[in-house]
């Protein structure tokens, strides 16, 4: 299952590259649904609907790790308007903190990798992760 999971990533990513030279737009809203998908299956073993997969934990930190690689080449400047984006110009006026955002995101998924081993290291660790989440939900993305 976490070799599907991981092809179906890495695939899904592939595509995305190349989308994301015609499309940044659909292609950033695709990369954040594959986070979503990812998130939404580790928030059901952090509830505890799910049983602790380690494997499942990893492969999420996998996406949000890959995410946080693609998501600054993905706001190029003919992306402002169009596509129905709801990223804010604020993005593109201070660039700099929002690729940072994604690059401390970014390391903070290879971190929590490293770190999670267990369930107890598990709740830790993840929320680290999530916790990048809002800066850019909040100051980045209008409001639907």
């Amino acid at each position: 299952m976490i070799r599907s999971i991981l092809m179906i990533t890495a695939l899904s990513l592939g595509i995305s590259a190349a989308m994301a030279q015609s499309d940044p737009i659909a292609t950033r809203k695709e990369t954040m649904k594959q986070v979503g998908r990812a998130n939404a299956e580790v928030a059901k073993i952090s509830k505890g609907e799910a049983p602790f997969k380690l494997e499942t934990i990893q492969a999420a930190l996998k996406t949000i790790q890959d995410a946080s690689k693609a998501m600054p080449n993905l706001f190029p400047d003919n992306s402002k308007t169009g596509g129905d984006t709801t990223a804010l110009p604020k993005v593109w006026e201070t660039k700099a903190d929002f690729n940072a955002r994604w690059e401390k995101m970014g390391k903070d998924a290879i971190a929590a990798s490293a770190k999670i081993v267990d369930e107890a290291s598990f709740k830790v660790a993840y929320g680290e992760v999530t916790s990048n989440c809002g800066g850019c939900h909040e100051g980045y993305r209008q409001k639907r």
